[in-house]
């Protein structure tokens, strides 16, 4: 799609046309800033953030006239989309919107119970990603959730990160000891990379990642005191 333009020193304000040659008889159109363009449709993060002249936030893109590259120009979301440019922040809203898997959270000992001052293990099986398949503009975005680490909550409280997905007695490593009877309530968060393709072209990763929240469990803790017991006497 072409578009008229009027220029401020190196920057550029577009004003959109529907169709039709510009005024001036040139072709122009808007590209990611980025070493591989792909043809105009690589959804790329270079861009600086600027302000676009309807006001809202945009990010900086180049400016190509009959295929060349002329100049840069400051793109909100609704102006790209006028374009057909998926921007990042259009990727960015739908990996934060959709809804992503929680970690299935298991307990051992099982029967959600267990004994002060003794090694509870803790672990979950989410470990692969996730795929979904939204429409930006018309064009097919493909985004994947993979989950990178988790932050288990054994105390309901502040939470330890790792990159593991823990595992059962006895080699599991996620473990915790409770020095207190009564109930606890732990979860289990998982940290999601993100990545994307458009139209079935290249994946480019996201460079933000999206904690979902697990729900918590309900687990009693006991305490168990030895008891001497009298051998047996024949």
């Amino acid at each position: 799609m072409a578009y008229d333009c009027t220029f401020t020193g190196s920057e550029t304000t577009a004003i959109f046309a529907t169709s039709g040659p510009t005024g001036d008889g040139h072709t122009y159109d808007v590209r990611p800033q980025c070493g591989d363009d792909q043809g105009g449709q690589a959804i790329c993060y270079g861009g600086q953030p600027c302000i676009a002249d309807d006001g809202q936030p945009g990010i900086e893109m180049d400016l190509y006239r009959d295929g060349e590259i002329y100049g840069e120009t400051c793109l909100s979301d609704a102006q790209a989309g006028g374009l057909g440019v998926i921007t990042p922040g259009m990727v960015l809203r739908e990996f934060r919107r959709l809804a992503w898997p929680e970690s299935p959270l298991t307990i051992e000992p099982p029967g959600q119970r267990t004994a002060v001052n003794f090694t509870t293990y803790f672990f979950t099986d989410n470990t692969k990603p996730s795929t979904q398949t939204v429409q930006i503009i018309g064009q097919s975005v493909e985004i994947e959730a993979t989950p990178t680490s988790y932050v288990y909550h054994f105390d309901g409280q502040d939470g330890v990160a790792t990159s593991s997905p823990g595992g059962p007695h006895p080699n599991g490593d996620v473990t915790h000891q409770y020095l207190y009877k009564g109930s606890a309530s732990p979860s289990l968060d998982t940290v999601y990379a993100g990545r994307y393709r458009v139209n079935g072209g290249g994946w480019i990763d996201i460079p933000e990642t999206l904690t979902v929240a697990g729900t918590p469990s309900t687990l009693e803790i006991i305490e168990i005191r030895p008891t001497l017991v009298a051998p047996s006497r024949p």
